[in-house]
């Protein structure tokens, strides 16, 4: 920082801190804060596109550098950090979607790991000072297994809130001013979850809910996907009704203004999504049923086309976001009159994100104070994240609104404000309440109404500052990126010519993307020493469908070699030690780690989350959902064999450990046995850690603590060449310890 120097700030900040007896307002206020440094940072750039800073190796000032005589000099990996794993347990909330109640209040859902992720819906206080509220009852969790990565597990029209509860897998509808009244179920018990709903909005017209709904009671492998109604007024729970059905998948039922149409998005095997969906709208009879219907977009053969988040305008007019023109996902607008699409603002940047769960909401409709709509809208280019607003009626142009968020997710919108879902370098995933002025064209005003760790900024002394790099692959002309995060820790210092470890991560998905902000699991590693990489290799999502599709055909391939590049270029650069290079990832990216180290020669170690090892046994297991997606990535099952790492065990020479939930249906549990055993015969050191009542992903804060600690020292006792300064008790490594 220049303008607002850290130093004198965070005293004060610590001082504040002890005077809040409200535990509670003082997260508010330091979240505030937070927002406010940003803010100042950020407008000493040169446009809204830079992005906020804190204290880092990049960017410490002469006072700063005039101290470093003082620092303690210790080798990389075994410095002391006030960032603790239970520091980092306990700050992973998760956001699950956002809602506003009939008094403009925020409504957000987030799970919990100090209640072994348990998730809950919060309502925001009348009053600043006030605490936020849980309207949940203790009995009862909100989420939804449909597709298995579920999302749109809620919605909220004025007082009444409808959810699914996580147990049963039923429907319940709750009111939210009288939350002595327990939840009324809605749909049918069928004596176990296995029926999900998901992605539903209340139909005022007919008095009735209308969802996706998922069915597996005659196959949990290949489930039924329909969109129902479900009646609100009867007394008694009645089986749904369907409305549409036939196709594999379907996606964001949206009722316009009148409820006289519905449009939604469907899809087919072989197809994920993001591959090729198709826009439909059906008009509602007196009756309430769909009496006719037609496909809007991503019927024509000759364009390949994936369209997402269909929305009518309060004037009637239906909008959506599809890639058909230059392969980015941009906003259109369907013109009913005509029946033709066209597009309301173009650009090389992606509108929303691929989807893996219900509920995303990448743009909302906001009025003016000329009483016309504009769209309020959030897009993603080149790994950061812009909020603008869009004119369509007058110029169809765009209005950028400076807010200290470098990457956003869902927006939500009042009659006052907007609330919107981001995060940033120094802001961890939070909600924010954006007033903009008059003319609907500048931000008045930005306060974080939830933080899913709001007392991170008392660490962010510690926090490195990711640097977004683009490296040279395999394939000549074409370049990956990544976000490189140095080691810093302002008390040390390593010997002089000393390289740090290398962590590189390969995210999930595979057709995800991995985004530069405050995640503090990566701030406990670098704030002991550690380097670490986030790759965004080809396949990726956010920089449109040509780079997506760089992994059709070639999952094994191409993310193995651009992981390989990227440590390539920060050893070539002289950032890494080349010795001590190691790679993590879950699920996909599990999946790359395992086959980086049975084909590359790279790593030195490796760390797989919930991997997968055998292809053609998950083919074989895996849910509806991602049941051709393999076919997509790899191909055959001649393709499947040569690819999985659990058939070429006798390359492997690299240690690995393993984290596997018992309980996880998308890469079931054998996958990370069977890779375990065939490691461990072939005599390299290897560990497996598994975890009761887990599913994909860990949610749970002990086992996140867990598995943040044992990585971390597994991996220095077997390349790291020092001792952790932390505590830490070692499971047994197979083919290592006596």
């Amino acid at each position: 920082m220049t303008t607002l120097d850290a130093g004198r700030i965070l005293p004060w900040y610590a001082s504040a801190r002890s005077t809040f007896l409200n535990r509670s307002k003082f997260h508010r206020f330091s979240a505030r804060l937070v927002a406010f440094v940003g803010t100042v940072t950020q407008s000493q750039h040169q446009s809204c596109k830079a992005m906020a800073t804190v204290p880092t190796p990049h960017n410490r000032d002469a006072a700063t550098q005039a101290t470093q005589k003082e620092l303690i000099t210790a080798p990389y990996g075994s410095w002391k950090s006030p960032l603790t794993a239970d520091v980092v347990s306990g700050a992973s909330k998760r956001l699950g979607g956002t809602a506003v109640d009939g008094h403009g209040r925020l409504i957000w859902l987030e799970s919990r790991p100090t209640e072994a992720g348990r998730a809950v819906l919060v309502r925001e206080p009348e009053k600043a000072e006030d605490e936020p509220t849980d309207i949940t009852p203790k009995e009862f969790g909100v989420r939804t297994i449909a597709q298995e990565y579920g999302g749109g597990a809620f919605s909220v029209s004025g007082d009444i809130v409808i959810f699914a509860n996580y147990k049963d897998q039923r429907l319940y509808k709750q009111s939210i001013s009288s939350q002595d009244v327990p939840p009324i179920p809605l749909t049918p018990d069928y004596g176990g979850p296995v029926v999900s709903y998901a992605d539903g909005v209340l139909d005022a017209r007919f008095n009735r809910y209308v969802c996706v709904r998922e069915d597996r009671r005659e196959s949990s492998i290949n489930a039924t996907t329909t969109i129902v109604s479900i009646a609100l007024g009867s007394k008694d729970v009645q089986e749904p009704e369907v409305l549409v059905s036939g196709s594999d998948f379907y996606a964001f039922p949206r009722f316009d203004p009148k409820a006289n149409r519905m449009a939604w998005i469907q899809w087919n095997h072989p197809n994920m999504p993001w591959d090729r969906s198709e826009l439909w709208v059906g008009y509602i009879s007196e009756n309430g049923e769909i009496h006719k219907s037609s496909r809007i977009a991503g019927g024509d053969p000759s364009l390949v086309e994936s369209v997402a988040e269909p929305k009518w305008s309060p004037d009637g007019e239906l909008f959506f976001i599809s890639d058909r023109e230059n392969g980015f996902w941009n906003l259109h607008k369907w013109i009913e009159s005509e029946n033709k699409v066209t597009p309301v603002y173009s650009l090389n940047a992606e509108f929303t994100r691929p989807l893996w769960v219900y509920g995303v909401n990448s743009y909302e409709f906001i009025q003016s104070n000329k009483q016309k709509s504009l769209i309020a809208c959030s897009y993603r280019q080149k790994g950061r994240s812009y909020l603008g607003i869009i004119d369509d009626v007058e110029s169809s142009t765009i209005i950028f609104l400076d807010i200290p968020f470098t990457d956003m997710d869902n927006i939500t919108s009042t009659k006052d404000c907007l609330y919107v879902a981001g995060a940033s370098t120094v802001q961890p995933s939070s909600v924010a309440k954006v007033a903009l002025d008059d003319q609907i064209s500048k931000v008045v005003d930005f306060n974080i109404v939830w933080s899913s760790s709001p007392d991170s900024l008392k660490y962010s002394s510690y926090f490195s500052k990711p640097e977004l790099i683009e490296f040279p692959t395999e394939v000549p002309g074409q370049n990956a990126y990544a976000y490189f995060y140095p080691p810093y820790n302002p008390t040390y210092q390593a010997s002089q010519g000393e390289k740090p470890p290398l962590l590189l991560n390969s995210h999930g998905g595979p057709t995800s993307e991995a985004r530069g902000v405050l995640d503090l699991s990566i701030q406990y590693l670098t704030s002991r020493g550690w380097a670490y990489a986030d790759v965004n290799y080809g396949g990726s999502t956010g920089y449109g469908r040509e780079y997506r599709e760089r992994l059709l055909k070639s999952w094994g391939i191409v993310d193995v070699n651009d992981c390989c590049s990227c440590a390539k270029y920060l050893l070539d650069s002289g950032k890494v030690d080349g010795e001590r290079l190691c790679i993590t990832g879950g699920s996909a990216g599990g999946y790359t780690t395992l086959a980086t180290l049975a084909f590359k020669d790279t790593f030195k170690a490796g760390s797989s989350l919930f991997g997968v090892a055998d292809l053609n046994l998950l083919n074989a297991e895996t849910h509806k959902f991602e049941s051709h997606y393999i076919g997509n990535l790899v191909g055959g099952e001649k393709e499947c064999f040569e690819r999985s790492p659990i058939n070429h065990v006798d390359k492997f020479s690299s240690p690995i450990i393993l984290f596997q939930g018992l309980d996880d249906k998308v890469v079931p549990p054998d996958q990370a046995q069977k890779i375990y055993q065939a490691v461990k015969g072939k005599g390299v050191p290897v560990a497996l850690v598994e975890y009761e009542g887990e599913q994909h992903g860990f949610r749970k804060a002990e086992n996140i603590k867990f598995t943040l600690e044992q990585q971390m020292v597994f991996f220095a006792r077997l390349i790291g060449h020092f001792k952790v300064a932390d505590d830490i008790k070692p499971i047994k490594i197979d083919n290592f310890d006596p």
